[in-house]
């Protein structure tokens, strides 16, 4: 009886090891292995070294008859001697003769630029060309049977994918990280307020070095090319974003074929639109791009496009919000002719734009008019006063009112409006003066969300007030 309580307890204990042997080995299964990965495509990434030369600082030559003491003279008399500065990134080849990519940052005002392998063979690399709006450069060496990365489609990216990055983080050669894609799309405007580029965050651990790295997928191919961290500290926090290979490839054509790259130009100012604004506009939801600025002579002029239409739709492709349309025009290819779904007054009308090329294209006030409704603003709250001739020239406006003061605690106020403002329309009635002004505010239906034009600092923009009971 005691020999098979052992044996059984024996089996019991084997049973119980196998199961959490199985259970093991299913964890692992679960996580990703990243060593073909590294071993297949690392031979490809490179280690790029720059030199940006310093000139020496011009120093005035001293005459012999000048009166400077002999103790000082020798200070006049040593001349500074250049200093050169290094830079370091990363970088991957696309061909097997010699075509690599990195980033415009990597190697800009650059002398000499260093392209060091992972077998340590070292070449020096010419720029083919860069493109800044992308932060792109097009590298080449002189070499043959290279080897090279695979690229993916990054259109068919999708958060949650586990990624893997190369590169050389604080000149830590060939450092391999790992993450997850944590979005797609983001929007991230230059210090130009521009915004061609939807960038994949993700977060892989990524540091300065690591720029124009690249970023793979799980089948070993290329989805990005690392390029900018969010940071406080100089170092990862777990958000870094990448070019994606698909807008990568089109600037590398463009490149090779003429050394710049062009894009396409509709020439509007556009903003997001919020909830109220959306009730303003007749949409079911605050999704597009609302046209706040038209320039003049432009595609979307042309085509007819007005200030408050929402684009909806560009080239068969939805505008979910006001980022998406810059990516999407700036890739369509200057002389397309394209449809642009659009809603204005609340109903939907298609117009034909011809796309133009991006590369052609693109205060304090007082008067002495009447106020509207002197003792308390009216039914919004405003003073508001006609702009003068002068006024007019400056900010290029034929019409228009310039707000004097905004009553606090009243439906201007609450909307974000300030003194200083020039309301060229409220509810998509164009305002002139202020007989205008008080006639269309006068009409205006009680509770209700209504989109005011304005322009500020220059800047054109809507914004959603809610006229009172």
């Amino acid at each position: 009886m005691l020999h098979s309580r052992k044996t059984l307890l024996s089996y019991s204990s084997w049973v119980l090891a196998v199961f959490f042997a199985l259970l093991g080995q299913m964890a692992m299964a679960a996580l990703p292995d990243f060593t073909n990965i590294v071993k297949n495509s690392a031979p490809a990434v490179v280690k790029i070294s720059t030199v940006r030369k310093s000139q020496p600082a011009q120093v005035p030559e001293l005459g012999e008859n000048q009166e400077i003491p002999e103790i000082f003279r020798r200070f006049f008399e040593q001349r500074p001697q250049p200093h050169n500065r290094q830079g370091l990134g990363s970088g991957f080849f696309i061909s097997a003769d010699g075509f690599l990519l990195t980033n415009n940052h990597v190697v800009e005002g650059a002398d000499e630029i260093a392209v060091i392998l992972q077998d340590r063979r070292e070449f020096s690399a010419e720029i083919i060309g860069t493109d800044k709006r992308s932060d792109l450069a097009l590298l080449k060496v002189d070499g043959e049977d290279l080897p090279v990365v695979k690229m993916a489609d990054s259109d068919d990216l999708k958060v949650g994918e586990w990624v893997l990055a190369i590169g050389s983080p604080f000149g830590l050669d060939y450092s391999v990280t790992a993450g997850i894609v944590s979005a797609k799309g983001r929007s991230l405007p230059t210090e130009e307020g521009e915004n061609y580029v939807p960038f994949i965050q993700t977060d892989v651990a990524i540091n300065p070095g690591n720029s124009g790295g690249p970023l793979f997928n799980m089948n070993g191919e290329v989805v990005g090319i690392n390029s900018q961290i969010y940071t406080r500290s100089g170092g990862s926090i777990g958000l870094s974003f990448s070019i994606p290979v698909s807008v990568a490839m089109d600037v590398v054509e463009q490149l090779k074929e003429s050394g710049h790259v062009v894009r396409g130009w509709l020439g509007v100012g556009i903003q997001d639109i919020s909830r109220d604004l959306a009730e303003s506009f007749g949409l079911n939801k605050p999704a597009g791009a609302l046209v706040s600025q038209v320039l003049e002579d432009s595609p979307a002029d042309s085509a007819g496009v007005k200030e408050g239409d929402v684009i909806v739709k560009f080239a068969g492709r939805e505008i979910g919000e006001s980022a998406d349309l810059p990516h999407i025009v700036g890739r369509t290819k200057p002389g397309s002719k394209v449809n642009m779904l659009i809603v204005r007054d609340g109903k939907r009308k298609t117009l034909r734009v011809e796309v133009g090329s991006l590369d052609d294209g693109a205060g304090n006030v007082a008067s002495n008019n009447r106020d509207s409704e002197r003792n308390n603003g009216g039914r919004l709250g405003l003073v508001v006063l006609d702009l003068s001739d002068a006024q007019k020239s400056r900010l290029k406006m034929e019409g228009g009112v310039v707000v004097r003061s905004v009553v606090p605690g009243k439906a201007a106020a609450a909307s974000g409006l300030r003194r200083g403002d020039v309301i060229t329309s409220i509810d998509n009635k164009t305002i002139d003066d202020s007989e205008d002004f008080e006639t269309v505010v006068g009409e205006l239906p009680s509770d209700k969300h209504v989109a005011v034009r304005i322009v500020r600092q220059g800047q054109p923009g809507f914004l959603a007030i809610k006229v009172p009971d």
